[in-house]
């Protein structure tokens, strides 16, 4: 394992460009655990972290990559061994330690996470950080009293990772789910089928009350995408309810009153996916491997790449192309013994 594949961002004259580079194992960052790649996969962030002002990376080379699922090679952690199966989703992973777009990885075993029962490493990659932060939005909702008798859950951005995911858990615990998209056309059966009820589009949620409230529609909302639609939402919320907020693709700026809070009580629950408390972060895995697991999504909703696909697969995320989880699989085509 001298030399390995690796997706390298590099910067030069003002101008980030990534391509597949040969690397070997030294010049890998520091770390207890030495990880061998099988899987990861490609987030929004990591879409990011490939544009030149983009606000991840700061430091070039790099290599992105926000998660990642794999075997344990080499561990001085004491939780961990080799031929461990392992993920790693947030912390420094993508953004200020090199990340999942490489077959070897050195990092912390305070970042790992052994690999759960009832999950193999291409499904922990195919749910990933995106299903990671959707389990972890419905976790936040359930904790702030939502049940399936409370009403209508509604999902944004629901072709999406996150969104598409969260359909899916949401359905198998028996929640009336509406999805909102901007792709109603195309994918209305396909988001029916990952157990929407109702597939909407994102005029069909737009509140043009111009009152501090709206009429109470959902139970609850789960929110990947942020920016001014937001505003609309949080009038439109049934009283105690709360929004998971958990993405800007939308954007990062929102306006709104104290009335919704204040009249109504409800919450708006930042997600972040990136610090999440370890013991919270083990709970969550084990509830995707068993009863949350997104069985449809994992069937129907995967593309898998190679990392030479990586220059065409980001700015898709980028410019809202990207339907479902897109995966990376790593192989040994640079390896030499």
């Amino acid at each position: 394992m001298d030399h390995f594949q690796a997706f390298v961002l590099r910067k030069e004259a003002d101008k980030v460009q990534g391509s597949v580079e040969i690397l070997s194992m030294d010049q890998l960052p520091d770390g207890d655990v030495t990880v061998k790649v099988e899987y990861t996969g490609v987030n929004y962030k990591d879409g990011l972290a490939s544009l030149t002002n983009g606000g991840i990376v700061n430091r070039y080379p790099f290599i992105p990559g926000i998660d990642l699922a794999g075997v344990v090679v080499s561990s001085e952690h004491s939780k961990f061994k080799a031929g461990d199966q392992v993920i790693c989703t947030g912390y420094g992973l993508g953004s200020s330690h090199y990340g999942g777009f490489s077959r070897y990885t050195r990092l912390s075993g305070e970042w790992l996470v052994h690999l759960p029962e009832g999950l193999s490493l291409r499904e922990a990659m195919g749910i990933g950080t995106a299903g990671f932060t959707a389990a972890e939005s419905i976790e936040r909702l359930i904790r702030n009293g939502l049940t399936p008798s409370s009403g209508p859950v509604l999902v944004t951005g629901a072709s999406g990772g996150v969104g598409s995911m969260a359909i899916n858990m949401l359905s198998k615990l028996g929640y009336e789910v509406t999805a909102s998209t901007g792709k109603h056309k195309e994918y209305q059966k396909w988001l029916k089928q990952l157990g929407a009820a109702h597939v909407v589009t994102r005029e069909d949620i737009q509140v043009t009350s111009k009152g501090v409230l709206g009429s109470e529609q959902w139970a609850a909302v789960i929110d990947p995408v942020g920016g001014p639609g937001l505003t609309g939402l949080l009038k439109s919320i049934r009283y105690g309810g709360g929004v998971a907020l958990s993405g800007l693709t939308g954007g990062t700026q929102f306006d709104n009153t104290v009335y919704p809070f204040i009249l109504r009580g409800v919450q708006l629950l930042g997600i972040d996916s990136v610090l999440c408390p370890m013991d919270l972060r083990i709970q969550l895995w084990n509830s995707i491997a068993h009863e949350w697991k997104p069985d449809i999504v994992l069937e129907m909703g995967l593309t898998e790449k190679r990392l030479e696909d990586l220059v065409e697969v980001l700015p898709a995320i980028l410019n809202g192309e990207a339907v479902g989880r897109t995966i990376i699989h790593l192989d040994d085509r640079a390896e030499k013994s």
